[in-house]
Parts: C-alpha cells; sequence; structure tokens
C-alpha cells in the first residue's frame, strides 16, 4: 500500500481548482443560510448561469473573455433577482422547494437539443480560455510540474490554482468585513428572528434580497472559476447534488463562520479523494476478494460520496455545528 500516492493524491484535490470551486459556492451559500436564514437548495444555478454565462459569450458570440466573466455574474444576479422578489416572502421550505426546482428547470433549458446552437445542448459548449492562460507567469511546457511527488500541479493548474485561492481569500475577507457592519448585525438579526427585525423598522424584504443577490454573485464567481479550468460547461456538471455538496462542506467547516465554508471545501475534497484513492490502492494490491474487486471498480466515487456522508452524519450527532463552528449560530428563524 503507497499511502504517499494515496495523501498525495488527497492533498492535490484539497487544494486544487475543484476545492477552490467549492469553496467559493460555499461561501456564497453561507451568506444565504448561515448569516440570513435563507434555505437555499438551488445554489448550483448561480454557478451553473456564471459557467454558461462566461463559455456562451465567448464560444458562441466570440466576445472577449474579459466581457463574457462579467456577463457570467449578471446572469447569476439576475437569477437572485428573478427567484427573490416572487419567493421571499414565502414560508422558508417553499423558498427551497422553488429554488432547487428553479435551478434543475435552467439546467434541462441549457442542456436540451433546442438550445445546442447557443449553449450547446446536451454537447457542453467550449471556448478558448487563451485570454487567461496568455497572463500565466508559470512555465508550463511538459516537464514543468510544481510540487511533489502525486501533489504537482501544470503551469496551468498553477495559474487557475493561485488565481482561484487569491480570488477565495479576497471574497472570505469581503465577507468578514460586510458581515461584521451594521448590515451584517441586521441578516443575523432577520436570521434569528425576523419579526423581532421587521419591529425595529427593518425591510427583512430588502435586506433579504441583497443578501441573496450578493451570495448569488458569489456563487457566479465559483461558476466562472470553473469554466476557465475546463474551457466551457457541460450540463451534466450542474445537477442537484452539487448543492447539496456545497451544503456538507459549509457544515463540515461551520455555518455563520469566515474560514468555515473553506476549510469545509479542502476537507470534503481531501477526505473524498483519499477514500477514492485508497480503494484503488486496494485493488491494485490485489487484496480484495475478485467479487469484492469487482463491485469496487469504477464505484469509488459513489463509495467516497457515500462515507463523506456518514463522516457528516457522525459530525451533525457529535458536534452539529462544525469544526469551526458556534452552536448558538446555527440557530434560524425558518419561515
Amino acid at each position: 500500500m503507497d499511502f504517499d500516492i494515496i495523501f498525495g493524491n488527497a492533498a492535490r484535490a484539497a487544494f486544487g481548482p475543484e476545492a477552490i470551486i467549492l469553496a467559493l459556492a460555499a461561501i456564497g451559500l453561507n451568506i444565504h443560510f448561515g448569516f440570513t436564514g435563507l434555505l437555499n437548495f438551488g445554489q448550483v444555478g448561480f454557478i451553473m448561469l456564471g459557467a454558461y454565462g462566461t463559455s456562451v459569450a465567448v464560444a458562441t458570440f466570440g466576445w472577449s473573455l474579459w466581457v463574457g466573466i462579467p456577463i457570467g455574474l449578471f446572469l447569476a444576479l439576475a437569477l437572485a433577482v428573478a427567484l427573490g422578489i416572487p419567493t421571499l416572502r414565502l414560508h422558508a421550505v417553499m423558498f427551497a422547494i422553488v429554488t432547487i426546482a428553479a435551478a434543475e428547470i435552467i439546467r434541462i433549458l441549457i442542456g436540451s437539443t433546442d438550445a445546442i446552437g447557443l449553449t450547446g445542448g446536451p454537447l457542453s459548449v467550449s471556448f478558448d480560455a487563451g485570454a487567461f492562460f496568455d497572463l500565466n507567469p508559470y512555465a508550463d511546457g511538459p516537464q514543468d510540474r510544481y510540487g511533489v511527488g502525486t501533489f504537482a500541479f501544470t503551469g496551468q493548474q498553477m495559474w487557475v490554482i493561485t488565481v482561484g485561492w487569491l480570488l477565495v481569500a479576497l471574497v472570505s475577507f469581503g465577507v468578514f468585513l460586510i458581515i461584521r457592519s451594521p448590515w451584517g448585525r441586521v441578516l443575523k438579526s432577520i436570521r434569528e428572528d425576523q419579526d423581532a427585525a421587521r419591529s425595529l423598522g427593518k425591510n427583512v424584504f430588502s435586506y433579504k434580497m441583497q443578501a441573496l443577490m450578493i451570495g448569488g454573485v458569489i456563487g457566479g464567481m465559483a461558476g466562472v472559476i470553473d469554466a476557465i479550468k475546463t474551457s466551457g460547461a457541460d450540463p451534466n456538471g450542474f445537477r442537484p447534488q452539487v448543492t447539496f455538496y456545497t451544503y456538507t462542506a459549509l457544515l463540515l467547516g461551520g455555518t455563520a463562520t469566515y474560514l468555515g465554508p473553506v476549510l469545509g471545501a479542502i476537507l470534503f475534497w481531501f477526505l473524498r479523494e483519499w477514500i477514492e484513492s485508497f480503494l484503488r490502492q486496494l485493488a491494485a494490491e490485489a487484496w480484495l476478494p475478485g467479487a469484492i474487486a469487482d463491485f469496487l471498480e469504477g464505484s469509488e466515487g459513489i463509495i467516497s460520496v457515500g462515507m463523506v456522508g456518514l463522516a457528516l452524519v457522525l459530525l451533525m450527532l457529535f458536534r452539529p455545528q462544525g469544526i469551526t463552528g458556534n452552536r448558538i449560530e446555527m440557530q434560524l428563524d425558518a419561515r
């Protein structure tokens, strides 16, 4: 059993582009759920519009990537407004149902055969992200690797990682500033008791709308990074489980905290890749009976997600506030 490979692969996933995307998505969801108490089950919709807005602007309309990125963020913002106006006055459960349904409707429309000319439909859409990689300061030759052993990245990957984690740091700092402001304190009061906040003269609907918009744009940023990383977007990559992976990361790290979403995203991908690498090593060493090895072959991803889910269940039993969270901060007025 080569544990160097296992830990190298796990660390690579924990600090790679996928963790960055999940961290940004979780930070946005933390604005919605952690600080405001909005049960948003459609965070993947904001990610998807960020990715497709950027991709379609470049691939279909031939615009610059630097025009496509603001378009992706604008579409995420527009989705927040479109969802918020008719639904923010609904019961929390109804809002959750509307958000997950809206995200799935958007995914189906984008991936339909009728949308092939615009979004690529079920065939996905791809574009040249050369405008981004032209700024890459890292050498990207065939022999250029940055890291040790399996914990190594190409020059292009290092550029995405550098920009991505810098963006995560800036967004986290921005969230820290706004939540510690009077505006952020109103959000927390709405989460804990919106009737009390309303009785003090606060426009609860307006604050919820602002929080939905800010968290949605941050989710759109995750989609932009995803589009640049893959040079395109595929509707199959934006299924509802992405939202629940985001909730898993948020709950692991701790809701209503500033570093919890980032730590949770790192842990989620570390645990998931560690389990998958461990199972692959078991199969490679032929330490398992043939029937079990055949069952595990190709099922590492499903098993790893199940094991991470089990870890989350145990965490909720013994430390429901997450690793960095505060139990008091988990109280919300879900109405």
